[in-house]
């Protein structure tokens, strides 16, 4: 039964979601006031919210697509105005380091995260990143285009066949991870706050390692698929690359200050890592200039849940963070809620 118009909760979406699809928003204003707040930067938004709430009223729930950094911090600055109104704010991302979390649970807000709209396209780019350093398809494209076909040190590359993968992070992402890795022949091994249970494991055709230097030491490939917090800021630094194997490959689609960049660069120059492959850097969208001119660096522009299956899920999971709020009273995907202020 649809919610009567004075009661419907106004929801405001930062920028058009596109993907979502037409006949899911019609379903959802059914219940729901929803508008487009169309900013497309910081400043804009500044303006703008102000003025759209001083003309239709408070909002109830505030939507936040993806591609973030021209909006970024997502903090009381940004969003102060949303206050004390709004009860919850969702995001299309599913890392939130952006988002000052703590601030949205001091005002009585939850946020949202999406869970899985993302995962399976995030762990493709893992295995094209996999596949890519062993392959060593950059400079191997390079040759082709410029003449030189197979030039010097293109042959021959790595098979991933037998090859450990050791997997830091087996939340989403790395389960599909191991899934698609298995279908290479390639042995997962994983390092995770917790231990999958063993019907888990079993099903990912993975193994568990009790530290990271454990993990770190029987890789032959190091993926690393976990969110960025205080705990995970330069995770992987001169320490751990120690703990590698010599001529190790390493692969990042999580967050670029998982990574300590110098000490990545000192481990590329020695060759304790043969190769890397990095969709997320430290300074996006001007990586540090080494990564770019680099022939030991795969490369993309943070691409890895960037495709139009995962844009309609991501919305969509927004969308039904929301639906779920005001159904029952507790989001979907709550990273920190008013049940659990700072």
């Amino acid at each position: 039964m649809a919610i009567p118009e004075r009661r419907k909760p106004r929801v405001v979406a930062l920028g058009d979601p596109k993907y979502v699809g037409k006949e899911y928003l019609a379903e959802f204003e059914k219940d729901f006031n929803y508008s487009v707040l169309d900013a497309t930067n910081r400043a804009e938004v500044q303006t703008m919210l102000p003025a759209d709430i001083k003309a239709n009223g408070p909002i109830d729930a505030f939507i936040i697509r993806m591609g973030t950094p021209l909006y970024e911090p997502f903090d009381a600055d940004l969003l102060g105005v949303l206050s004390p109104d709004c009860k919850i704010i969702t995001s299309a991302s599913a890392g939130f380091n952006e988002f000052d979390v703590e601030w949205m649970a001091s005002e009585g807000m939850y946020f949202c995260n999406t869970v899985n709209a993302v995962a399976e396209a995030t762990a493709d780019m893992a295995m094209f990143l996999v596949l890519a350093v062993l392959r060593n398809t950059t400079q191997a494209e390079v040759a082709a285009r410029d003449g030189s076909w197979r030039a010097a040190g293109l042959v021959p590359t790595r098979d991933p066949a037998d090859l450990t993968l050791g997997i830091v992070g087996m939340g989403a992402i790395g389960k599909y991870l191991a899934k698609k890795a298995t279908a290479f022949n390639m042995k997962i091994k994983y390092y995770n706050r917790k231990q999958l249970p063993a019907e888990q494991e079993a099903k990912y055709n993975t193994t568990y390692c009790s530290s990271l230097h454990d993990l770190l030491g029987e890789a032959d490939v190091v993926s690393l698929n976990c969110p960025l917090n205080k705990e995970t800021t330069n995770l992987i630094s001169d320490a751990e690359f120690a703990a590698m194997k010599d001529g190790v490959y390493l692969v990042n689609t999580a967050r670029g200050a998982v990574i300590d960049e110098k000490a990545l660069i000192t481990a590329l120059e020695s060759g304790k890592v043969a190769r890397v492959g990095l969709d997320v850097f430290v300074n996006e969208p001007k990586p540090d200039p080494y990564f770019l001119r680099s022939n030991k660096t795969i490369v993309q522009p943070h691409l890895g849940g960037l495709t139009d299956k995962a844009f309609q899920k991501a919305e969509r999971e927004c969308f039904e963070n929301i639906r779920a709020y005001f159904s029952t009273g507790k989001p979907n995907s709550p990273v920190m809620g008013i049940t659990e202020r700072i």
